[in-house]
């Protein structure tokens, strides 16, 4: 038996019509999805998810984090990004970069921040030191 996996990210979607199962990670660590499985939903962590089709072949899916919902034989999975690869290795060294370049641009966002905040709390000083 198996069952519909749908992925969609915000460029761009794909679906798979014969996934057999799926393994994923949530916050409280991995859980599998086979066919006929119950009402199901849970928010994966950044990383690595994986489904196997009926050929037996595994295929790996790096997130960034994403919502998944199953349904009446139907799993949905909903991200910011999504990268699909059937080569380990490859879809490894991907997901590597993107936690690297998601590191850099938070670090980037929170000196921008720090601008911002020094920039104002700069200006409200010399707004208090003018005489009335």
């Amino acid at each position: 038996m198996s069952f519909a996996l749908h992925i969609h990210d915000t460029e761009h979607s794909q679906a798979f019509e014969e996934v057999t199962s799926f393994v994923g990670e949530d916050p409280s660590g991995h859980f599998g999805v086979l066919s006929g499985h119950a009402r199901f939903m849970t928010s994966l962590i950044m990383g690595l998810a994986r489904f196997k089709q009926t050929d037996g072949e595994w295929t790996y899916l790096a997130t960034s984090g994403a919502l998944l919902y199953f349904e009446n034989n139907q799993l949905t999975v909903s991200t910011r990004h999504f990268v699909i690869d059937r080569d380990y290795t490859r879809i490894s060294e991907i997901l590597q970069r993107q936690i690297v370049e998601e590191e850099l641009l938070l670090a980037q966002q929170k000196q921008s921040l720090r601008r911002m905040e020094e920039a104002v709390l700069r200006r409200l000083w010399e707004l208090n030191r003018k005489p009335t």
